[in-house]
C-alpha cells in the first residue's frame, strides 16, 4: 500500500504561539511518521503584506529552527521554504485561472486582514489560488488544518476537481484531517477569541520561546469565571474549558475526563501552566543550539527544497501539458 503524502504550510512571520504549537506544529510532528510529510515555511505567503526584507529574512530561517526543535526531522520529512521551490509561483498563477473572482471575494480571511492593513496587494485577494497550488503541487492526499482553514482547503479541492474536468486527471484531490484535540486554542485572558500572534492582550498570548517564569504567571492569571465548579463547558465556561483544552492537547486525555480530577481552579492552573513548560522547555534548549549554527539550518532546509522540487517538478509539468503549454 502506498504511503499517504500530508502536507501543510506554516507563516514565518509573527512569533510562534502555543495555539500554533498545539493546534499545529504537534500534529505535523505526529503525522512524519506513517505518512509522508511534506511541511514548507510560506514565506510567498507572507509578502501579501508589507514586510521589512532582513527581518523577513530572519524570520524565515526562526520558523525553520523553531520547527526541528519541536521534533520535524529533516530525515522523516520534507521541510523546506517556499520561495526556493519556484514551482509554487508557476503553478499558483495556473491556479488563479482556476478559481473564480467570486470564490475569492466571499474568503473570510481576506476581509479580515484588509480590515488591518492600508494598503490593500492584489496578492492578498489572490493568495487563496496560490494556497491551493502550495497543496497541488505535492499529490497531496491530506491537509491537517484548523477550523479556520477549511474554506481554503475547500477552494484547493474545488480548484483541483474543476482543472481536472476541463483539462483531463491531473490532480489528487486532497482531504482535510482536523486534530481531534486543541484544534482551537483560545486566549488566556479572552477565552471568546483564538489564541493570536496579532492579539492586543500579551498577557492572553503564550509564546513557544517564551521565559518559563513569564508562562508561569500568565496561566496563574488566566481568565476563569465565578463559579468554582471545574467542568468542561466550551459555551457556559469559555475560561476553564480552554485550560482544560490546552491541558488536554499536552498530555493526550479527553479534557471531560480531566475535569473530573479537579474541584479547584487554582490547581488547574498550576497543573496546565507545569505541563506546558514540561513540553516548552526542551524545545527551547533545542532551539538554542539551532540558533547558535544558522549555516546548519540553512543548509537542511536548501536539501529539503531540493526534494520538494523533485516532487514538484513532475506534477507541475503535468499541469502545463495537459493545459496546452508548448
Amino acid at each position: 500500500m502506498t504511503t499517504q503524502r500530508v502536507f501543510s504550510g506554516i507563516q514565518p512571520t509573527g512569533v510562534a504561539h502555543l495555539g500554533n504549537f498545539l493546534g499545529a506544529i504537534k500534529n505535523y510532528v505526529r503525522m512524519q511518521d506513517g505518512h509522508d510529510a511534506v511541511y514548507c515555511i510560506v514565506d510567498l505567503h507572507a509578502v501579501t503584506v508589507p514586510q521589512d526584507p532582513a527581518e523577513l529574512r530572519a524570520s524565515t530561517l526562526r520558523m525553520g529552527q523553531l520547527l526541528m526543535a519541536a521534533g520535524l526531522d529533516p530525515e522523516r520529512c520534507i521541510l523546506f521554504v517556499q520561495s526556493q521551490v519556484p514551482q509554487h509561483s508557476q503553478l499558483g498563477w495556473l491556479m488563479e485561472t482556476t478559481v473564480s473572482y467570486g470564490e475569492l471575494s466571499r474568503m473570510t480571511q481576506f476581509k479580515d486582514k484588509s480590515d488591518r492593513n492600508e494598503f490593500i496587494s492584489s496578492a492578498l485577494f489572490t493568495y487563496p489560488a496560490l494556497q491551493a497550488a502550495d497543496i497541488l503541487l505535492y499529490d497531496t492526499n491530506f491537509v491537517p488544518v484548523g477550523d479556520d482553514q477549511r474554506q481554503h482547503l475547500e477552494l484547493a479541492r474545488d480548484a483541483a476537481q474543476r482543472f481536472n474536468s476541463r483539462f483531463g486527471e491531473t490532480f489528487v484531490v486532497p482531504e482535510h484531517v482536523i486534530p481531534p484535540v486543541a484544534a482551537r486554542i483560545m486566549d488566556l485572558q479572552r477565552p471568546n477569541d483564538k489564541m493570536s500572534k496579532s492579539a492586543e492582550a500579551e498577557n492572553g498570548v503564550v509564546m513557544i520561546l517564551e521565559d518559563l517564569k513569564s508562562i508561569e504567571k500568565k496561566f496563574k492569571r488566566a481568565v476563569t469565571d465565578s463559579e468554582d465548579e471545574v467542568r468542561f463547558d466550551r459555551e457556559n465556561k469559555p475560561g476553564i474549558s480552554n485550560l482544560l483544552e490546552i491541558l488536554s492537547a499536552v498530555t493526550d486525555k479527553n479534557p471531560v475526563v480531566l475535569a473530573e480530577d479537579y474541584t479547584q481552579y487554582g490547581q488547574l492552573k498550576i497543573d496546565t501552566a507545569e505541563a506546558v513548560i514540561s513540553v516548552l522547555q526542551p524545545i527551547q534548549e533545542r532551539f538554542a543550539e539551532l540558533a547558535a549554527d544558522p549555516a546548519e539550518t540553512q543548509r537542511l532546509l536548501t536539501i529539503g527544497a531540493e526534494k520538494a522540487r523533485e516532487i514538484a517538478s513532475v506534477v507541475y509539468e503535468r499541469a502545463r501539458n495537459n493545459m496546452g503549454f508548448l
